[in-house]
């Protein structure tokens, strides 16, 4: 069996470009959404996500569905009747409503396939945090590394990936239950903006909360610059993703680059339509290995 003999798989909530998943054949399984009523699949296309994200603006509302067990079961088959064992990554246990769907169907594809390994890791990650892990355990696989090491490696490292967000309107989060009607219309009047983080549960707690757009950015860029400063940064890459805010990405990387100019290459590509339909319009998050998750 070669080292190669494996498959990697994801969910489009690691919010991947499409091109990057083509080029290395990662297949994944597509979470559903609507726009106004109407049923659409998350394919991770830029331009889908920014089509999306300008509707959302335009007053377009966007809701989400799980993924249910029927659906992962075929998607595990198709893998699995490849003859090749398969690795699969999505959102952390905490925050996704699929997760249990997920668990059901892989026991019963492996009672149907014993001779292979169906590997379901709780990432502890979500959005771009996921997709820095897919992204490291697929560099490992095309380095050559067996099923066992990537998945070592993948267990000893998701808790070291960091996940720093803002949004930029709370009624989103309202909407999802993440703030009550009173805070989302006080802290709309007086615009409060949280800065929030995922610790090692696999949640999505707030970190701090600032006055102002330009204070949570600089709040992300400051928790950023602390990580990385206990940290080696030469070659570390990093995903800044945004929805509709480019500007802000930028903002992030050119802080971030102007500090460690050693760094890696800091991608910064569309938020996915799933997650985003959660935050609305304004997002911006991100994501990279430190020595640790924290707070601030």
């Amino acid at each position: 069996m070669s080292n190669l003999s494996y498959i990697i798989a994801t969910a489009s909530t690691a919010d991947l470009p499409r091109t990057y998943l083509d080029e290395h054949q990662i297949p994944f399984i597509a979470y559903s959404y609507t726009v106004n009523g109407e049923p659409a699949e998350d394919d991770c296309r830029e331009e889908n996500r920014a089509a999306v994200y300008a509707g959302m603006r335009r007053g377009d509302i966007c809701s989400t569905s799980m993924i249910t067990e029927p659906v992962y079961y075929d998607f595990f088959r198709d893998l699995l009747k490849k003859g090749q064992d398969v690795i699969f990554l999505d959102m952390s246990e905490k925050m996704s409503a699929s997760f249990e769907n997920c668990r059901l169907a892989a026991e019963q594809i492996r009672a149907e396939f014993p001779d292979r390994q169906l590997y379901v890791m709780d990432t502890r990650c979500i959005s771009g945090g996921l997709g820095l892990l897919v992204m490291h355990m697929v560099a490992l696989r095309e380095a050559g590394s067996d099923f066992d090491t990537v998945t070592r490696w993948g267990e000893e490292n998701k808790l070291k990936i960091a996940h720093r967000f803002t949004v930029d309107d709370l009624n989103y989060l309202k909407r999802g239950g993440r703030v009550s009607n009173a805070s989302a219309l006080v802290g709309s009047m007086l615009s409060i903006k949280p800065v929030l983080y995922v610790p090692d549960e696999g949640t999505l707690n707030v970190a701090k909360k600032v006055r102002g757009r330009k204070a949570a950015l600089k709040t992300i860029l400051d928790s950023i610059l602390g990580d990385l400063g206990r940290a080696d940064t030469k070659g570390r890459d990093m995903l800044i993703l945004h929805a509709d805010c480019l500007d802000d990405a930028e903002f992030i990387r050119s802080g971030v680059r102007e500090a460690y100019p050693d760094m890696g290459e800091i991608r910064i590509s569309s938020l996915g339509v799933v997650i985003g339909a959660h935050t609305g319009p304004g997002l911006l998050a991100a994501f990279y290995l430190c020595s640790g998750r924290t707070p601030v």
